[in-house]
């Protein structure tokens, strides 16, 4: 397919079919948003710039800042700096070197913080951010956390998949801002009105109610802050797995399904695999897998760093654990949001509880 510009290439990502287990009744489809230039989140940059270059937002010459030590910060840079604006990205000590090079190749100013607040590495980043924007009171900032445009971002997503599949019955993706999950829920609910949605998030992320650990190892996905853009409103349940659990299911993912991915996609993995047989025949599951593999070779896919850290092979007879919500959870445990509700719908009428 012929692009006259980079940013075009932005989206139609692949939909592929899973193996998931020899167990596994139900369908498992993984949207590879990993086949986007950098990843995912270029899409949240092209729309979110787009947008604000059409309203006069962002007038030419001005700078765009962002906070993100992932995807998103090379996609803001990829869009901006195609289209002729200086580029700011401000992160952590957490990003890798992969990440830090491709920025600094396409001609992002990147500012690493270097202590983390009470709040965390993302309240420290944005602590830093909002002094950028005192002495750059013209800067341009996307608010991935709070911004409309990042949900709105996945519309297309959404168009994609009911293009390809007659339905989607189950949705899984994991969340960091919430744009991703949430945006393509509310557009694919519109016509899968029994839709299920489940988010996967990392055990130490603040996101649904639980202790923040900052110094968990897992990138991608969970956060120090609750960001308005996560829409509890469509999510049925939630699932954590903890650093062990999430880059061993990554590794599961590489050698089953031979996807080279980040441990967002590894954990929705998880999911999915668990879900192929718990499921009525024919339930058509879909998994949102964000990034690729490249910027983890030198941890999670590195055996030196996984035994420094303690990480332990994953055990993939392993099951979640069902608990309540705000319980506090160490390992893969789930919960629906709506406490001893049942869930309606295509799992009701198999005369199975979803999630058992």
């Amino acid at each position: 397919m012929l692009n006259d510009r980079i940013i075009d290439s932005i989206g139609n990502t692949p939909l592929i079919h899973l193996a998931l287990n020899k167990h596994s009744k139900a369908n498992g489809f993984a949207k590879l948003e990993m086949m986007n230039p950098f990843g995912m989140k270029d899409r949240v940059a092209k729309r979110t710039i787009l947008r604000a270059k059409e309203s006069g937002v962002l007038k030419d010459g001005m700078p765009i800042v962002e906070s993100s030590s992932g995807t998103l910060a090379l996609g803001v840079t990829l869009v901006g700096t195609y289209l002729g604006h200086e580029v700011h990205i401000v992160t952590d000590p957490r990003i890798d070197l992969l990440t830090l090079t491709k920025l600094q190749a396409l001609g992002a100013h990147v500012h690493i913080v270097e202590h983390m607040s009470k709040g965390g590495w993302q309240s420290a980043r944005l602590e830093y951010l909002f002094q950028f924007l005192k002495e750059n009171p013209d800067a341009f900032w996307l608010r991935q956390y709070e911004n409309p445009e990042n949900p709105a971002s996945y519309i297309e997503l959404a168009q994609e998949l009911i293009t390809d599949l007659e339905r989607v019955d189950v949705l899984v993706g994991a969340v960091g801002s919430g744009g991703s999950l949430g945006g393509t829920a509310r557009e694919l609910k519109k016509y899968f009105p029994n839709l299920k949605v489940l988010a996967v998030d990392a055990v130490g992320s603040a996101i649904f109610n639980q202790e923040d650990y900052p110094k968990r190892l897992q990138g991608g996905l969970g956060n120090s802050l609750i960001p308005s853009n996560v829409d509890f409103e469509v999510i049925d349940e939630v699932h954590w797995l903890n650093d062990s659990e999430a880059f061993g299911w990554t590794l599961e993912l590489a050698r089953n399904e031979k996807l080279f991915t980040g441990n967002s996609s590894g954990s929705v993995y998880a999911v999915m695999r668990w879900l192929g047989d718990q499921l009525p025949n024919g339930t058509n599951v879909v998994g949102i897998f964000p990034d690729r593999g490249d910027r983890y070779i030198q941890t999670l896919f590195n055996g030196d760093y996984r035994e420094k850290q303690g990480l332990v092979p994953v055990d993939v007879s392993a099951k979640p654990i069902k608990v309540q919500y705000r319980t506090h959870v160490k390992s893969w445990s789930y919960s629906t949001l709506e406490k001893d509700q049942v869930l309606s719908g295509v799992y009701q009428e198999e005369g199975c509880e979803f999630g058992e």
